[in-house]
């Protein structure tokens, strides 16, 4: 799609969302099996802990968990793997959600696991984003946690698609996408052997419409570049990719200051931003309405390797 038919699409989609009101209704059950599965982890395992990135997805989470349990109450702590190339946006708006809620905070660096020699970069210049599984597996072995609530959907990615909402962790910390346990009537087999756990997403069959709508609707505060901004980008196989250092602009290529924000957070080195000028949760409800690529796919340099890269790096113990 070409920027002047992808304006006139948006153009469609604001004019159909003034005609029409765009009900969130649907947004109440969504709330209330979330919060069902986050109590459920509370009462079925003995040390979980819930992902907190200070993404959309963990902040939409939060906001459930807050509800399931009460402000300052949330009966685990968080969990963040930085690779140490993270946008200190969405760093800095994570230590302050934390400290706002009293929430305990544990964050372990890749960092570190490269000084262990657990991490070895093919170069200097590789993105950590993959060997983020490394470091989180030895979380997993140090805290002995035995479950993981992550804010993945299966709207994002063809692997995620797959994942059960309660999905079992061999002690490898590998998933086997071919033993799932059965998901009936909202049944949750919980039993682990030792050294195994469980990787929980409770906001599984949300979308991301869903999500904004959600963000619109309870007014949750977010890391300031989900918003429209301007940066420095480059164009690369049809790719916006943010000029930092750590993603430098290449010979021959054009650097451009354009209105851009990011429809998902992570690593610098592998995360771009999208054009767009919306401004608020409202301005990007209709922006998603009209979205033809999924957020992953429009913005991961990461999952473009093959179309099984997610798969392969999930069975490795990734998020």
């Amino acid at each position: 799609m070409n920027a002047r038919t992808e304006t006139a699409v948006i153009q469609t989609a604001l004019q159909h969302a003034s005609d029409h009101h765009l009900s969130n209704a649907h947004l109440d059950a969504l709330e209330e099996e979330t919060i069902f599965i986050l109590r459920e982890v509370a009462a079925a395992f003995e040390r979980p802990a819930l992902l907190f990135s200070g993404g959309k997805d963990s902040l939409v989470m939060l906001k459930c968990a807050e509800k399931a349990f009460g402000a300052g109450r949330i009966p685990y702590p968080l969990l963040m793997i930085d690779t140490g190339h993270n946008f200190p946006e969405v760093t800095d708006f994570r230590d302050l959600r934390a400290k706002e809620l009293g929430a305990e905070l544990i964050v372990r660096n890749v960092e570190d696991s490269m000084k262990r020699g657990t991490v070895r970069l093919a170069h200097p210049g590789e993105s950590r984003n993959v060997h983020q599984s490394v470091t989180l597996l030895e979380a997993i072995e140090e805290f002995r946690f035995d479950a993981l609530i992550g804010g993945a959907r299966r709207d994002e990615e063809k692997a995620r698609a797959k994942e059960r909402i309660f999905s079992h962790r061999d002690s490898f910390g590998q998933w086997q996408p071919k033993a799932q346990r059965p998901e009936l009537w909202t049944l949750f087999n919980t039993r682990l052997q030792p050294g195994e756990h469980f990787r929980v997403f409770p906001i599984s069959n949300w979308t991301e419409l869903d999500v904004w709508q959600y963000i619109a609707r309870e007014n949750i505060a977010l890391p300031s570049i989900y918003y429209t901004h301007r940066r420095e980008v480059v164009d690369r196989r049809g790719l916006l990719v943010p000029v930092t250092e750590l993603t430098p602009a290449r010979d021959g290529e054009t650097v451009q200051v354009r209105d851009v924000r990011f429809r998902t957070v992570g690593d610098i080195t592998c995360t771009c931003p999208v054009d767009s000028l919306a401004a608020s949760a409202d301005d990007i409800v209709i922006e998603t309405l009209a979205a033809e690529v999924s957020e992953r796919g429009a913005t991961r340099m990461d999952d473009k390797t093959s179309d099984a890269s997610m798969e392969k790096r999930k069975k490795d113990g990734y998020f």
